[in-house]
């Protein structure tokens, strides 16, 4: 996909990759419309019941949905009573009383009573005629859609506590009497439902929207479907209790199970998205650079864990120290970081941002502050799956001698240097910047996230000559065994001199060097075209820019002037249109460019290290660790995230919190208000404006009205379920 994006940009119309993966998705959806739509055809011709009118039908639908409502009918299905009752020849029974509702329904069931058919009397005659139109509604293509429609945009979702769970399930008090339109219900308040659900915690039912006592819109739709009135007929009250069973027993229990499916699904794609769009924040993070880096990654009773990388990520020291409780070894610990500082000539200290965090963030402070020669510079770095990149086969194979523990210090410094290139090691789900990650399905997120990976390290380009093979598999034709063949090659010959060397490499043909040849970098090769994004096929164009200016390739790469001369138009031809050469005119400009920002570090406030440091109305500086649709969360250095509200992201109105911030962004914040029972920190961006407060009966102080209030949720802060709409209907319900 990124090679069809960058370099096919003429067949696609210059649709990027996030288009095309759109476009191949809904292709794949199509592709099983089509064989499903044949299966259906089939099936219903060799039941000799498909018409030209049913098959126009068919052919016309345009979802899934549709075609399955439109197969109903004539799917193969066990036996039910609707078919029992035709055996026992009681559809003209059923269909006389519809048609003609002047009829008496115990006197015309009085002719079809027959014992041997199992029709003992006139109740199980009439009985099984109901069962037959409530069938014959259910299999209505046309009724059912209007009923969906119906329960999509007027449905009410309602919750409440299962009787005894309400301690245990506390992290759910905000859903144990809740109510909301299903099609307003947000991704992540539909997930907490579901697993809220799943847990046993909560009971969740689908109501059509009515006001208790109101008569229900369902039922009078399928009853004005079947020409069924309420005018004092003989039979006009049992066929109005007929479609009342059709809808409560039948046609209300199908749609919820359906539109509480939809839900789900739609939860999950938003959640899929958030999840793809934070990683790729994360992974285009700024990167630090080639500098020589020690990372600790920190604990307490087992002590510290120290790593020490030069500037190519290679590990050239390692070492494990204990200024904590129980040993106390403070100034030990320091002198030992000062000597591994002073020996390698260390610029950057990376400290993992988990248990004894802020303990160690001091001791590198005043290891800075003693050493000041040393100019070391610290950073807080997330830890976020670390531990299981630590324990893998794969750090097995690079790091064969270091101890499981001392693999996670190596991983916290390099991916300060460069976060794409050791986060791609990891599996995207272990990297913790989703919502709900865990309870969407599982194959399509991961499907969503290695795409997300594979655009980010193309996007960016890589080092031929030093990239780890995990990072190479995720370039744009390369597979895993192809990426460890290009490793081996280099070790075995040498570093890449010119990209064209790669097709040496076993197994890898003219193809895979096509797809992949644009996105990997040669450093101080042979070509200087070898470090850019011009892809070889296209350096005949390159010649040809060479030959109209007349300057060799070295002075003309980065000459801004002599390249705005250029005329895009001019170096056309019926290979390369006008897209790919204003995109080699543009790389030659900016060689190599990388789109990931300007590298810069957050300063936690001196003396703020845990929740009881925070105090309302507090300024801090901190890092967006996390982006929901609900708020940012923000590391300012108290080992709990605090959370920003969607509504204190920015004085105007955000729709979109991905607008105004993304996932590593340094940003200032204000404290609103600190749950010291719950962890909970509410944070503000609007920093203009002053708390108003007023005391609270345990003496804290109580948030202004327009302060984010949220629910516990795996340590994920929300907003608090429903708003003035749940409340609304929660007030309509109890009336």
């Amino acid at each position: 996909m990124p090679f069809i994006a960058r370099y096919r940009k003429e067949a696609t119309g210059g649709l990027d990759d996030i288009q095309l993966r759109h476009l191949e998705e809904r292709l794949g959806y199509l592709r099983e419309l089509e064989d499903r739509r044949e299966t259906i055809l089939k099936s219903i011709s060799e039941q000799e019941k498909l018409t030209p009118e049913l098959e126009q039908e068919i052919r016309a639908a345009e979802t899934k949905t549709r075609l399955e409502d439109l197969y109903l009918p004539y799917k193969p299905k066990r036996r039910t009573k609707a078919q029992i009752a035709r055996e026992a020849g009681l559809e003209p029974l059923a269909l006389g009383l519809l048609q003609d509702p002047n009829l008496d329904p115990e006197a015309t069931a009085a002719d079809y009573i027959d014992a041997d058919k199992g029709v003992v009397d006139s109740k199980a005659a009439l009985d099984g005629a109901r069962q037959i139109l409530i069938e014959r509604c259910a299999e209505d293509a046309t009724l059912i859609g209007r009923l969906r429609e119906q329960m999509q945009n007027n449905g009410i979702l309602s919750s409440q506590v299962v009787s005894g769970k309400q301690q245990e399930g506390k992290k759910f008090s905000d859903y144990f009497d809740y109510a909301e339109a299903i099609g307003k219900i947000p991704s992540h308040r539909a997930l907490a439902l579901f697993r809220g659900r799943n847990e046993g915690v909560l009971n969740l039912h689908l109501g059509s929207g009515e006001a208790e006592g109101e008569p229900s819109i369902c039922e009078s739709i399928i009853a004005a479907s079947q020409g069924i009135a309420q005018q004092g007929r003989a039979a006009d009250a049992w066929l109005t209790e007929t479609v009342r069973w059709a809808w409560r027993i039948k046609l209300s229990l199908k749609l919820e199970l359906e539109l509480l499916a939809q839900l789900r699904e739609r939860a999950e794609e938003e959640a899929i998205r958030v999840f793809a769009s934070n990683l790729h924040d994360l992974l285009l993070a700024a990167p630090a650079g080639p500098k020589a880096t020690i990372g600790l990654d920190p604990g307490l009773r087992t002590g510290v864990k120290v790593a020490m990388i030069d500037t190519t990520g290679k590990v050239v020291a390692t070492d494990t120290i204990y200024p904590h409780a129980p040993k106390k070894q403070w100034d030990r610990s320091i002198a030992t970081l000062a000597a591994m500082a002073k020996q390698y000539s260390a610029e950057l200290v990376a400290i993992g941002n988990g248990t004894a965090s802020r303990e160690t963030d001091k001791l590198t402070a005043e290891l800075i502050k003693k050493h000041p020669e040393l100019k070391l510079q610290k950073l807080m770095v997330s830890e976020a799956g670390a531990s299981v990149y630590s324990a893998s086969e794969l750090a097995s194979k690079e790091m064969p001698e270091l101890d499981v523990s001392l693999r996670g210090a190596v991983s916290i410094a390099r991916r300060l240097q460069d976060p794409l290139a050791e986060l791609v090691k990891i599996e995207p789900k272990a990297i913790g910047v989703g919502q709900y990650q865990h309870d969407v399905n599982q194959s399509r997120l991961s499907r969503s996230l290695h795409a997300v990976v594979e655009d980010c390290v193309n996007a960016v380009g890589v080092d031929l000559n030093t990239a780890s093979a995990p990072l190479l598999s995720q370039v744009s034709g390369l597979s895993p065994t192809l990426a460890e063949n290009i490793v081996q090659f280099r070790n075995q010959h040498g570093a890449f001199s010119e990209r064209k060397t790669l097709l040496k490499v076993s197994r890898l043909g003219p193809k895979a060097f096509e797809q992949a040849a644009g996105f990997l970098r040669v450093m101080n090769g042979s070509n200087p075209l070898d470090n850019s994004a011009v892809h070889p096929e296209a350096y005949p164009v390159v010649k040809r820019i060479l030959e109209q200016t007349k300057l060799p390739v070295t002075s003309l790469i980065g000459n801004h002037e002599a390249l705005k001369q250029l005329q895009p138009a001019d170096f056309t031809d019926e290979r390369f249109g006008l897209p790919t050469v204003t995109d080699i005119i543009g790389e030659l400009e900016k060689p190599g460019r990388d789109p990931r920002p300007e590298f810069k570090t957050a300063s936690f406030k001196e003396g703020v290290e845990t929740l009881n440091d925070l105090q309302p109305d507090m300024v801090l500086e901190g890092v967006i660790t996390n982006v929901t649709n609900f708020g940012a969360f923000v590391d300012i250095g108290v080992h709990q995230d605090g959370l920003v509200h969607i509504s204190q992201l920015a004085d105007r109105f955000v729709k979109d919190p991905r607008e105004v911030v993304k996932a590593g962004d340094l940003v200032k914040v204000k404290v609103m208000e600190v749950d010291l029972e719950r962890k909970r920190v509410g944070l503000s961006m609007r920093l203009q404006e002053r708390a108003e407060r007023e005391p609270r009966r345990d003496g804290r102080q109580k948030a202004p009205a327009n302060a984010p209030r949220r629910t516990k949720r795996d340590n994920q802060p929300q907003p608090q379920a429903g708003g003035a709409i749940a409340a609304a209907f929660t007030k309509a319900r109890k009336k």
